[in-house]
Protein backbone atom coordinates (compact mmCIF):
# COMPACT_ATOMS: atom_id res chain seq x y z
CA UNK A 1 0.00 0.00 0.00
CA UNK A 2 1.19 3.72 -0.57
CA UNK A 3 2.59 5.38 2.53
CA UNK A 4 1.00 8.44 4.57
CA UNK A 5 3.51 11.39 3.80
CA UNK A 6 1.18 12.97 6.03
CA UNK A 7 -2.52 13.96 7.99
CA UNK A 8 -2.53 18.25 7.21
CA UNK A 9 -5.29 20.12 8.77
CA UNK A 10 -6.94 23.57 7.02
CA UNK A 11 -6.49 26.72 8.79
CA UNK A 12 -9.06 28.93 10.36
CA UNK A 13 -12.03 29.30 7.60
CA UNK A 14 -11.38 32.81 5.17
CA UNK A 15 -13.95 34.81 3.41
CA UNK A 16 -13.30 34.98 -0.38
CA UNK A 17 -15.39 37.94 -1.30
CA UNK A 18 -18.52 38.37 0.85
CA UNK A 19 -19.76 35.07 -0.82
CA UNK A 20 -17.81 32.42 0.18
CA UNK A 21 -16.22 31.25 3.57
CA UNK A 22 -13.72 28.98 2.70
CA UNK A 23 -11.01 26.98 4.58
CA UNK A 24 -7.56 26.16 2.33
CA UNK A 25 -6.52 22.68 2.45
CA UNK A 26 -3.38 23.72 0.46
CA UNK A 27 -2.00 26.55 -1.49
CA UNK A 28 1.37 26.34 -4.15
CA UNK A 29 2.93 28.74 -1.36
CA UNK A 30 2.91 25.60 0.83
CA UNK A 31 1.65 21.95 0.92
CA UNK A 32 0.76 22.45 -2.90
CA UNK A 33 4.59 22.83 -3.54
CA UNK A 34 4.50 19.03 -3.12
CA UNK A 35 0.93 18.37 -4.84
CA UNK A 36 1.55 19.30 -8.99
CA UNK A 37 0.12 19.08 -10.99
CA UNK A 38 -2.23 20.64 -8.13
CA UNK A 39 -1.77 24.16 -7.07
CA UNK A 40 -4.79 25.13 -4.65
CA UNK A 41 -7.92 24.07 -3.13
CA UNK A 42 -10.50 25.82 -1.29
CA UNK A 43 -13.62 24.09 0.35
CA UNK A 44 -16.63 26.96 1.41
CA UNK A 45 -18.25 24.94 3.80
CA UNK A 46 -21.96 24.50 3.82
CA UNK A 47 -22.90 28.07 5.37
CA UNK A 48 -26.54 29.59 5.13
CA UNK A 49 -27.50 32.43 3.48
CA UNK A 50 -30.40 34.92 3.97
CA UNK A 51 -32.26 35.93 0.68
CA UNK A 52 -30.66 39.54 -0.30
CA UNK A 53 -31.22 41.89 -2.13
CA UNK A 54 -27.72 41.96 -4.19
CA UNK A 55 -25.56 38.51 -5.25
CA UNK A 56 -22.93 38.01 -2.61
CA UNK A 57 -19.77 37.19 -4.41
CA UNK A 58 -16.51 37.70 -5.90
CA UNK A 59 -16.25 40.83 -7.86
CA UNK A 60 -13.82 40.67 -11.55
CA UNK A 61 -10.28 39.27 -10.84
CA UNK A 62 -7.65 37.95 -13.35
CA UNK A 63 -6.25 34.46 -13.79
CA UNK A 64 -3.16 33.34 -15.80
CA UNK A 65 -1.53 29.43 -16.62
CA UNK A 66 -3.34 27.68 -14.58
CA UNK A 67 -7.35 26.06 -14.63
CA UNK A 68 -9.82 26.41 -12.04
CA UNK A 69 -11.99 23.62 -11.22
CA UNK A 70 -15.32 24.43 -9.13
CA UNK A 71 -17.67 21.50 -8.06
CA UNK A 72 -21.26 22.51 -6.38
CA UNK A 73 -22.37 20.71 -3.59
CA UNK A 74 -25.21 22.71 -2.42
CA UNK A 75 -26.55 25.86 -3.69
CA UNK A 76 -26.12 28.09 -7.35
CA UNK A 77 -23.42 29.88 -9.17
CA UNK A 78 -23.52 31.99 -11.76
CA UNK A 79 -20.06 33.34 -13.38
CA UNK A 80 -19.04 35.18 -16.48
CA UNK A 81 -15.62 36.02 -17.80
CA UNK A 82 -13.98 38.61 -20.58
CA UNK A 83 -14.14 35.92 -23.23
CA UNK A 84 -18.43 36.61 -22.90
CA UNK A 85 -18.70 32.85 -21.55
CA UNK A 86 -20.72 32.59 -18.61
CA UNK A 87 -24.38 30.42 -16.48
CA UNK A 88 -24.74 29.20 -13.69
CA UNK A 89 -23.76 25.85 -12.13
CA UNK A 90 -26.10 23.88 -9.35
CA UNK A 91 -25.63 20.79 -7.11
CA UNK A 92 -23.58 17.95 -8.60
CA UNK A 93 -22.03 20.62 -11.45
CA UNK A 94 -18.98 21.41 -12.40
CA UNK A 95 -17.47 24.37 -13.83
CA UNK A 96 -13.38 23.88 -15.37
CA UNK A 97 -12.23 26.99 -16.64
CA UNK A 98 -8.59 26.98 -18.49
CA UNK A 99 -7.49 30.53 -17.50
CA UNK A 100 -4.35 29.61 -20.19
CA UNK A 101 -3.43 32.95 -21.34
CA UNK A 102 -4.93 35.25 -19.19
CA UNK A 103 -8.90 35.99 -18.28
CA UNK A 104 -11.02 38.39 -16.19
CA UNK A 105 -13.71 36.31 -14.01
CA UNK A 106 -16.63 36.99 -11.35
CA UNK A 107 -18.76 34.53 -9.53
CA UNK A 108 -21.70 35.58 -7.31
CA UNK A 109 -24.78 33.64 -5.74
CA UNK A 110 -27.26 33.02 -8.76
CA UNK A 111 -29.91 35.53 -8.63
CA UNK A 112 -32.44 33.45 -8.33
CA UNK A 113 -30.69 31.85 -4.73
CA UNK A 114 -29.80 35.46 -3.80
CA UNK A 115 -33.70 35.65 -3.81
CA UNK A 116 -34.70 32.53 -1.98
CA UNK A 117 -31.13 31.92 -0.01
CA UNK A 118 -30.30 28.79 1.10
CA UNK A 119 -27.23 26.85 1.88
CA UNK A 120 -23.91 27.38 -0.48
CA UNK A 121 -21.05 24.51 -0.62
CA UNK A 122 -18.75 23.69 -2.92
CA UNK A 123 -15.31 23.29 -3.67
CA UNK A 124 -12.46 25.08 -5.82
CA UNK A 125 -9.44 23.44 -7.22
CA UNK A 126 -6.52 25.31 -9.17
CA UNK A 127 -4.61 22.75 -11.91
CA UNK A 128 -1.79 23.65 -13.08
CA UNK A 129 -0.60 24.06 -16.45
CA UNK A 130 3.15 22.72 -17.94
CA UNK A 131 5.00 25.17 -19.51
CA UNK A 132 4.03 24.78 -23.03
CA UNK A 133 0.67 25.42 -22.46
CA UNK A 134 0.61 28.36 -19.76
CA UNK A 135 -0.49 30.80 -22.62
CA UNK A 136 -3.06 28.35 -24.32
CA UNK A 137 -6.61 30.00 -25.19
CA UNK A 138 -9.16 30.76 -22.15
CA UNK A 139 -12.14 28.75 -21.99
CA UNK A 140 -14.60 26.72 -20.47
CA UNK A 141 -16.12 22.98 -19.64
CA UNK A 142 -19.41 23.34 -18.20
CA UNK A 143 -20.01 19.59 -16.76
CA UNK A 144 -23.69 19.36 -15.70
CA UNK A 145 -24.17 16.62 -12.59
CA UNK A 146 -25.98 13.73 -15.19
CA UNK A 147 -22.95 13.98 -17.27
CA UNK A 148 -20.51 12.78 -14.57
CA UNK A 149 -20.56 8.73 -14.51
CA UNK A 150 -20.88 7.39 -11.39
CA UNK A 151 -19.69 3.90 -10.20
CA UNK A 152 -20.93 2.34 -7.14
CA UNK A 153 -18.42 0.80 -4.94
CA UNK A 154 -18.51 -3.16 -3.95
CA UNK A 155 -20.20 -4.56 -0.80
CA UNK A 156 -22.55 -1.19 -0.51
CA UNK A 157 -19.38 0.91 0.34
CA UNK A 158 -20.23 3.78 -1.39
CA UNK A 159 -19.90 5.44 -5.04
CA UNK A 160 -17.44 7.40 -7.34
CA UNK A 161 -18.71 10.23 -9.60
CA UNK A 162 -15.93 10.55 -12.09
CA UNK A 163 -14.98 14.26 -13.04
CA UNK A 164 -11.66 13.98 -14.23
CA UNK A 165 -9.84 10.70 -15.74
CA UNK A 166 -10.85 6.91 -15.44
CA UNK A 167 -12.09 4.69 -12.69
CA UNK A 168 -13.61 1.37 -12.54
CA UNK A 169 -13.32 1.24 -17.11
CA UNK A 170 -15.11 4.43 -16.55
CA UNK A 171 -13.76 7.74 -18.25
CA UNK A 172 -14.96 11.04 -16.93
CA UNK A 173 -16.21 13.97 -18.85
CA UNK A 174 -13.70 16.74 -18.19
CA UNK A 175 -10.67 17.14 -20.44
CA UNK A 176 -7.39 18.02 -18.49
CA UNK A 177 -3.67 19.07 -20.16
CA UNK A 178 -2.23 16.34 -18.10
CA UNK A 179 -3.21 13.07 -17.00
CA UNK A 180 -4.92 13.30 -13.94
CA UNK A 181 -8.13 11.47 -11.91
CA UNK A 182 -10.53 13.93 -9.91
CA UNK A 183 -12.98 11.42 -8.21
CA UNK A 184 -16.01 12.68 -5.75
CA UNK A 185 -16.33 9.90 -3.17
CA UNK A 186 -19.21 9.63 -1.08
CA UNK A 187 -18.35 6.44 1.72
CA UNK A 188 -20.96 5.27 3.40
CA UNK A 189 -20.59 4.55 7.70
CA UNK A 190 -18.65 0.92 8.22
CA UNK A 191 -17.53 0.61 4.73
CA UNK A 192 -14.37 -0.41 3.56
CA UNK A 193 -13.10 0.17 0.00
CA UNK A 194 -10.19 -1.18 -1.32
CA UNK A 195 -8.64 1.56 -4.34
CA UNK A 196 -6.16 1.53 -7.07
CA UNK A 197 -3.52 3.61 -7.62
CA UNK A 198 -1.29 5.17 -10.33
CA UNK A 199 2.59 4.43 -9.20
CA UNK A 200 4.37 7.77 -9.65
CA UNK A 201 1.16 10.24 -9.42
CA UNK A 202 0.71 12.65 -7.00
CA UNK A 203 -2.35 11.37 -4.28
CA UNK A 204 -3.92 13.33 -1.80
CA UNK A 205 -7.61 12.69 -0.35
CA UNK A 206 -9.44 15.35 0.93
CA UNK A 207 -12.15 14.67 3.43
CA UNK A 208 -15.11 17.00 3.00
CA UNK A 209 -17.27 15.57 5.78
CA UNK A 210 -17.11 12.58 7.85
CA UNK A 211 -14.49 10.88 9.20
CA UNK A 212 -11.97 7.74 7.66
CA UNK A 213 -8.93 5.79 8.30
CA UNK A 214 -6.52 6.30 4.60
CA UNK A 215 -4.48 3.15 4.90
CA UNK A 216 -4.13 2.77 8.77
CA UNK A 217 -4.24 6.95 9.39
CA UNK A 218 -7.40 9.21 10.54
CA UNK A 219 -8.40 11.65 8.71
CA UNK A 220 -11.73 13.65 9.69
CA UNK A 221 -13.12 17.15 7.75
CA UNK A 222 -11.05 19.45 7.25
CA UNK A 223 -8.30 17.35 6.47
CA UNK A 224 -5.82 16.32 3.38
CA UNK A 225 -3.97 13.05 3.16
CA UNK A 226 -0.99 13.08 1.36
CA UNK A 227 -0.19 9.44 0.02
CA UNK A 228 3.99 8.85 -1.39
CA UNK A 229 3.95 8.53 -5.03
CA UNK A 230 5.75 5.02 -4.93
CA UNK A 231 3.65 2.16 -4.46
CA UNK A 232 0.20 1.20 -5.34
CA UNK A 233 -2.65 0.81 -3.30
CA UNK A 234 -5.33 2.55 -0.79
CA UNK A 235 -7.65 1.47 1.74
CA UNK A 236 -10.35 3.99 2.48
CA UNK A 237 -12.22 2.94 6.11
CA UNK A 238 -15.99 4.81 6.80
CA UNK A 239 -15.96 5.51 10.38
CA UNK A 240 -18.89 7.70 9.69
CA UNK A 241 -20.90 8.84 6.29
CA UNK A 242 -17.93 10.48 4.50
CA UNK A 243 -17.17 12.81 1.23
CA UNK A 244 -14.06 12.48 0.44
CA UNK A 245 -12.15 14.25 -3.31
CA UNK A 246 -9.73 11.98 -4.24
CA UNK A 247 -7.00 14.00 -6.29
CA UNK A 248 -4.10 11.68 -8.21
CA UNK A 249 -2.06 13.37 -11.19
CA UNK A 250 1.01 13.07 -13.11
CA UNK A 251 3.00 15.31 -11.76
CA UNK A 252 4.78 18.67 -13.94
CA UNK A 253 8.28 18.68 -13.34
CA UNK A 254 8.68 22.41 -14.08
CA UNK A 255 9.22 25.54 -11.61
CA UNK A 256 6.37 27.06 -9.97
CA UNK A 257 6.48 30.78 -9.65
CA UNK A 258 3.06 32.48 -8.05
CA UNK A 259 2.08 35.78 -7.40
CA UNK A 260 -1.83 35.49 -6.32
CA UNK A 261 -3.99 34.60 -9.26
CA UNK A 262 -1.13 34.63 -11.59
CA UNK A 263 1.44 31.24 -11.74
CA UNK A 264 4.15 30.99 -14.41
CA UNK A 265 7.67 29.51 -14.22
CA UNK A 266 9.71 32.38 -13.72
CA UNK A 267 9.38 36.17 -11.83
CA UNK A 268 9.69 37.83 -15.55
CA UNK A 269 6.73 35.71 -16.56
CA UNK A 270 5.16 36.80 -13.43
CA UNK A 271 5.89 40.74 -14.17
CA UNK A 272 4.53 40.33 -17.77
CA UNK A 273 1.64 38.82 -16.15
CA UNK A 274 1.19 41.91 -13.87
CA UNK A 275 1.65 44.38 -17.15
CA UNK A 276 -0.46 42.67 -18.97
CA UNK A 277 -2.96 42.61 -16.86
CA UNK A 278 -2.44 46.29 -16.35
CA UNK A 279 -2.33 47.29 -20.19
CA UNK A 280 -6.34 45.73 -20.56
CA UNK A 281 -4.62 42.56 -22.23
CA UNK A 282 -6.92 40.21 -20.39
CA UNK A 283 -10.19 41.27 -22.36
CA UNK A 284 -12.78 43.59 -21.00
CA UNK A 285 -15.83 42.19 -18.55
CA UNK A 286 -18.86 43.58 -20.38
CA UNK A 287 -22.39 44.21 -19.35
Amino acid sequence: MKKVLGVHSAPRPHWVGDGFPVRSLFSYQGLGRHLSPFLLLDHAQPTHFDPAPQPRGVGQHPHRGFETVTIVYQGEVAHRDSTGAGGTIGPGDVQWMTAGAGILHEEFHSPAFTQRGGTIEMVQLWVNLPASDKMAEPGYQTILDEQIPVVKLPRGAGQVRIIAGEFDGQHGPARSFTPMDVLDMRLNQGATAQLPTRDGHTLALVVLHGTVLVNGDIAGAGQLVHLDRAGSGVVIEANSDAAVLWLSGEPIDEPVVGHGPFVMNSEDEIVQAIDDFNAGRFGRMTG
